[in-house]
């Protein structure tokens, strides 16, 4: 799908590529009988570049999925070679089964791909505390390793579809000093999003040679400056998962402190904030997004503040109405932020409608009309200077009551 939006701008160097994996990739998504409606839910990602390196991110969740733990304890994470990933049931709270589902899951897709169980990923998503129809599970590897293509990472990113209204991916082509390279990557989310990670799945692919300390330390950056700071209701995921796989295919290597591996990163950076974007569009009935950015003298203050704007209900449910109600706003701060009394600022857009704790007279006719789009920005200033924080959020609708409402029934 088009991608548009004022906050986040592609790089100079990168460009939109046709749909396609990097070199050295293949993937397949096919239909195992976990969702309900039949649709794809199985996908197989693989590598065929033996010296394919990688990094991985995970939820914080104090309640990790088996996927999760399984892949964290035997994987080699900057060595992953596979990925396979189903939908429709997240084997999260299922016990010691779980492990041994997630277990024979890895084993079923490291036969299927020729690559050892140390080198392939796990990852599930859909409804929590179900046990995992493993069977179904292998039989679906199978089939999923006869249609490898390096075409597959549209079946790839519909299969790892839930609630998600569209599939979210994306193909680059980044040009760097040392050579022209391919950036693709599949994410899902729609629900279950918080900033401190997200209710979302993400795989990145690429063709460029990275040494491992190059993916990890790009990866850690970049998905703290996107999952880490987007919000849909506020509740963090028991199966949070992102890998980048440099399949080194292109011959075009990245070197640590170079200008590729800055630009690079700045591509990825884009790649990352651009598939947390959709995430937070789609937000299961999503109208609007909003985007706050708290600046001030202590970063433990505007990252609390920022996160407790996003996450207010009242907040989202003036986003979706349009309604310029800036008391929600700073209700939410002083709710996160106790040194009272405090003289915030605050603005919707370009407008300023509280300054040092007090209304601040404003055209209330062009504020209702700066509100009306498709994304609202907030800005918040608290005493000093020096910090700063941002957080992407969607609005609170009817439809998000409706489908969380009958999500298992």
């Amino acid at each position: 799908m088009t991608f548009e939006s004022r906050w986040v701008q592609a790089p100079a160097h990168v460009a939109e590529a046709e749909p396609g994996l990097p070199e050295g990739f293949r993937a397949a998504g096919v239909a195992c009988g976990l969702k309900p409606s039949g649709g794809l839910d199985l996908g197989l990602l693989v590598s065929d570049a033996p010296d394919t390196t990688s990094a991985a991110r995970f939820t914080r969740s104090g309640v990790l999925a088996a996927p999760v733990l399984l892949t964290q304890e035997r994987c080699r994470l900057d060595a992953i070679r596979v990925v396979v990933a189903n939908a429709g049931n997240a084997n999260a709270a299922t016990g010691r089964r779980g492990i041994e589902d997630a277990a024979r899951m890895q084993g079923g897709a490291s036969m299927a791909a020729g690559i050892r169980e140390d080198q392939v990923a796990v990852a599930s998503t859909g409804v929590i505390g179900v046990p995992l129809d493993v069977d179904k599970i292998i039989k679906g590897i199978l089939a999923a390793r006869g249609e490898l293509a390096p075409y597959g990472d549209d079946t790839f990113g519909e299969a790892i579809r839930t609630t998600d209204k569209f599939a979210k991916s994306a193909s680059l082509d980044v040009a760097l000093p040392s050579g022209t390279v391919r950036l693709t990557a599949q994410a899902k989310g729609a629900g279950m999003i918080s900033p401190a990670f997200a209710t979302m799945l993400c795989f990145v692919q690429t063709d460029a040679a990275l040494a491992p300390e190059t993916a990890d330390l790009l990866l850690g950056v970049c998905v703290k400056r996107s999952f880490d700071r987007i919000s849909v209701d506020g509740q963090l995921s028991t199966n949070d998962t992102a890998i980048l796989m440099a399949s080194g295919a292109s011959g075009v290597r990245v070197a640590p402190e170079s200008e590729d591996e800055v630009r690079f990163g700045e591509a990825l950076d884009y790649l990352l904030r651009r598939l947390a974007m959709l995430i937070v569009r789609d937000g299961e009935g999503s109208k609007r997004v909003g985007r706050v950015v708290v600046h001030g003298g202590h970063e433990p203050h505007v990252t609390a503040a920022s996160r407790a704007v996003a996450d207010s209900p009242l907040v989202k449910a003036a986003l979706h109405g349009g309604d310029p109600n800036w008391g929600r706003i700073a209700q939410a701060v002083g709710q996160a932020v106790h040194s009272a009394p405090l003289p915030v600022d605050i603005w919707i857009e370009d407008t300023q409608v509280c300054a040092a704790g007090a209304v601040r007279p404003y055209d209330e006719r062009a504020l209702a009309e700066a509100v009306a789009g498709e994304e609202v920005e907030y800005t918040v200033g608290l005493p000093g200077e020096g910090a700063e924080a941002e957080v992407f959020f969607s609005d609170l609708s009817h439809e998000y009551v409706t489908i969380n409402a009958e999500y298992t029934t």
